[in-house]
């Protein structure tokens, strides 16, 4: 497939750039310091952009299977960048025709998972109230999927580690797996290079977790 990665220079955009090149895509990896992305291969184009002109991101998603993006927020003070650069790809996105889309939220967006204990409500409220402006950026950036017209899937994990890849985790279409406590960058974008042909998933949250 030619996929386009959005936020390739962090934790998980990385991960699906090499992962996706492993898996022999030819990946176009949408950057604003190439000299931050440390893979390197064949079939591999380092496209540079801000992200502030939807115009100037055409070229990176034309003619593209699917576009997978790991924007977000790296600090709480960048709450309001995943909605903000979200909405130039999905301008980009609509303009070329370019309908797949998969980006990375977080599980505390969505809903609760079935079965939770009240300590594990109580840890979730405490995450929630802490990362407030965070999660209010992710929720608006969901929002501005489901207004538009490609076919989306939002992944959302819990808490984030650097772990190698395993390629075994637990994941609930339109839900979060129970006692969902951490998973690996290299999972996040494993989970959803698998999920880039997976009809089940278009249009929906995906909770991710091992």
């Amino acid at each position: 497939m030619r996929l386009t990665v959005f936020g390739a220079t962090g934790g998980i955009g990385q991960e699906i750039v090499r992962q996706a090149l492993d898996a022999g895509h030819h990946v176009t990896a949408v950057v604003r310091d190439p000299a931050r992305l440390t893979v390197t291969g064949a079939r591999l184009e380092v496209f540079r952009a801000d992200l502030t002109d939807p115009e100037a991101v055409r070229p990176a998603v034309a003619g593209r299977d699917a576009v997978l993006s790991g924007l977000g927020a790296r600090t709480r003070r960048d709450a309001g960048v995943a909605t903000r650069l979200t909405r130039t790809v999905l301008r980009a996105m609509e303009a070329e025709g370019t309908r797949r889309l998969l980006v990375v939220s977080a599980a505390p967006v969505g809903p609760e998972p079935e079965g939770e204990g009240p300590l594990d409500r109580v840890a979730r409220g405490i995450v929630s109230a802490v990362l407030k402006d965070t999660y209010a950026d992710l929720r608006a950036m969901e929002a501005e999927l489901t207004r538009s017209a490609t076919d989306w899937t939002v992944v959302r994990p819990p808490r984030l580690r650097d772990s190698p890849l395993g390629g075994t985790y637990r994941t609930v279409v339109g839900g979060s797996p129970p006692k969902s406590r951490f998973i690996g960058r290299a999972d996040v974008a494993h989970a959803m290079l698998a999920m880039t042909d997976d009809l089940a998933t278009v249009k929906q949250g995906v909770g991710v977790a091992y």
